[in-house]
């Protein structure tokens, strides 16, 4: 089964062995309004649904991805084998050396970040959000990609892992969309002054947070300078692309309910 023509396939320059892929809403059989690839667990959604599209998109990737429980933490897990779905396994991030073993997070409008090295040895998955982001999941789960790429046999241990890394970012709530109090804004200023940039004044106190583009200032901070995917226009936002996207904030109010979709990275065998 291949892969569903409005699926997003990462544009970066990985090695051929490393696949990627990123779940749209198109492909399920889900009905609105979690029309109609809806992987998320739980939800109000019909579980017989949500089971038929989770062997829909196995089918597709020919392998089985690995889910875990995601909770808006910063924990990452190294998968060693494909033990289905890990839903006991809390945690936002993961890493894995194993061939046919796949990192994936679900979202909607949370911001999927993939990795790996430009020699194809370790991928890594990690569901960032605010939360996520401003307590360190995108840290917390470099620090074990680079730990694993260390590791492995005939590692290059005299040029940093992260000039070694790429990244790619998939979709997320714009920067036109999200709304945050000042709170949120000064949780990240607090923490790195250059966050200003990421934050635009709207009236009542209120800001516009760019959620992609404050994931690439973590990332280069860390010293990784190979970030593709998005680069917070509006084709990349999740609540702007109904047709498209799920979006939390978009549909949970307003239409009782709203899908998951995923990001998926493995190394092929």
């Amino acid at each position: 089964m291949a892969l569903h023509p409005e699926w997003l396939v990462p544009q970066w320059p990985a090695p051929p062995h490393i696949k990627s892929v990123c779940t749209t809403r198109a492909g399920g059989v889900s009905k609105p309004p979690f029309d109609s690839l809806n992987l998320g667990r739980p939800s109000n959604d019909d579980p017989v649904a949500v089971d038929t599209n989770h062997a829909r998109l196995q089918a597709a990737l020919g392998v089985v991805p690995v889910f875990l429980s995601q909770v808006h933490g910063v924990e990452t897990v190294q998968l060693t084998a494909p033990p289905g779905e890990a839903r006991t396994m809390v945690a936002d991030a993961c890493v894995s050396a194993t061939p046919g073993v796949v990192c994936a997070v679900r979202m909607a409008d949370c911001l999927p970040v993939l990795l790996t090295d430009v020699n194809g040895t370790v991928v890594a998955a990690a569901h960032a959000g605010w939360r996520g982001l401003a307590n360190g999941v995108l840290e917390r789960n470099f620090r074990c990609f680079e730990a694993l790429v260390q590791g492995q046999p005939g590692a290059v241990v005299s040029d940093p892992v992260s000039s070694r890394t790429l990244a790619w970012l998939g979709p997320c709530i714009g920067p036109q969309a999200f709304e945050v109090g000042s709170e949120v804004r000064e949780v990240f200023l607090q923490q790195d002054a250059e966050a200003h940039q990421c934050f635009t004044a709207k009236s009542g106190g209120k800001w516009l947070a760019d959620l992609a583009a404050l994931a690439r200032l973590r990332l280069r901070i860390l010293g990784l300078s190979r970030i593709y995917g998005n680069d917070g226009s509006l084709t990349w936002c999740t609540v702007g692309n109904p047709s498209l996207f799920f979006s939390h904030r978009r549909d949970s109010l307003a239409l009782g309910g709203n899908g998951r979709m995923a990001a998926c990275i493995w190394i092929t065998n």
